[in-house]
């Protein structure tokens, strides 16, 4: 069956990963193994792992993207502004909170090809603007949303909770498309070399524009149903999820070199780092040394990724 996806190998060693660091957690707390924490866990981490199927597409291009927690927050708060101050239809405010997250992915994608920015330092960019225009739009204060909004992120189908059920199809699909379509191809050719790919005729400038576009709607989509979930669009939302989300994609397998990443290993890498959270917390970890793990694993996945980088050179 791992056949079936690339890097099959690091699917499998992730998972492992996976299974042991929940075998730690069973033995080191009576909670951990509890329908109703494993629930609090997946429905934590679909969150992340919406925003890190954008970021894997990227990554594997040989780019980053650092403003996905900022449009998180920028697609919740105009989704709720659209509906609060603007009173217009539900499903219109939620078509507007997208396209307004694809546009700051679009434009990123410009800044990358046209002005011929680094993507961390475009990203960073926007990263500050979409945050700025958060906090501009709300000043500071919560935006309460309705309670027939609210089941997008609060309801079940079959004791599943929507967001975990979003994220499987999400994963699913494009899963298919990085498999299976030639745009998927061609994602994985501009990661291996710009160059050989422009020469063969791939539309560079095309792909990346189209990845970050991508990177920038599931975030949005992500932030929406966050909005949904706690019932209040907040202009602190996401802060520091880029992070976890490139932490995900990392530990799932990707290369920041590029060329190489799968949605399935970033989904299983968004896992590890939602029970490590899960895991802190039930072990009464204060949340100053919570952060101070979490880097820890930030920094070792980048060094791994580094290290094979340079035994592969």
């Amino acid at each position: 069956m791992l056949k079936l996806f690339r890097g099959s190998n690091d699917i499998l060693g992730v998972f492992l990963i996976l299974f042991g660091l929940c075998v730690v957690m069973t033995f080191a707390s009576d909670n951990f193994l509890t329908v109703d924490n494993l629930s609090s866990v997946a429905r934590a981490f679909s969150f992340v792992a919406i925003m890190a199927i954008g970021m894997t597409i990227v990554i594997i291009t040989g780019g980053i993207d650092m403003s996905v927690g900022s449009i998180f927050a920028f697609a919740g708060v105009i989704t709720a502004y659209s509906y609060s101050n603007l009173q217009l239809a539900l499903p219109l405010c939620i078509l507007l909170g997208v396209i307004g997250g694809a546009i700051f992915g679009f434009i990123n994608g410009l800044l990358i090809n046209e002005c011929n920015l680094p993507p961390f330092i475009a990203t960073l960019g926007t990263m500050s603007v979409a945050r700025g225009l958060s906090y501009a739009i709300t000043s500071g204060f919560p935006i309460s949303m309705p309670s027939s909004f609210n089941q997008l992120g609060q309801g079940m189908i079959f004791n599943i909770p929507y967001p975990i059920i979003l994220m499987i199809v999400l994963a699913i699909i494009f899963t298919f498309v990085l498999n299976k379509m030639i745009f998927g191809r061609h994602v994985y050719a501009v990661g291996g070399s710009e160059e050989a790919s422009a020469i063969s005729g791939i539309k560079v400038k095309r792909v990346k524009l189209a990845v970050y576009s991508i990177s920038g709607f599931l975030s949005a989509i992500a932030g929406i149903i966050m909005t949904a979930r706690l019932g209040v669009a907040q202009s602190t939302a996401g802060l520091g999820y880029e992070l976890d989300v490139i932490a995900a994609v990392i530990i799932g397998g990707a290369s920041f070199s590029g060329g190489k990443g799968t949605i399935v290993g970033a989904i299983l890498g968004a896992a590890i780092m939602g029970v490590l959270r899960n895991g802190l917390v039930l072990l009464n970890v204060s949340a100053y040394w919570q952060q101070t793990v979490i880097g820890l694993v930030i920094i070792i996945a980048v060094t791994i990724d580094q290290l094979r980088y340079k035994k592969k050179a």
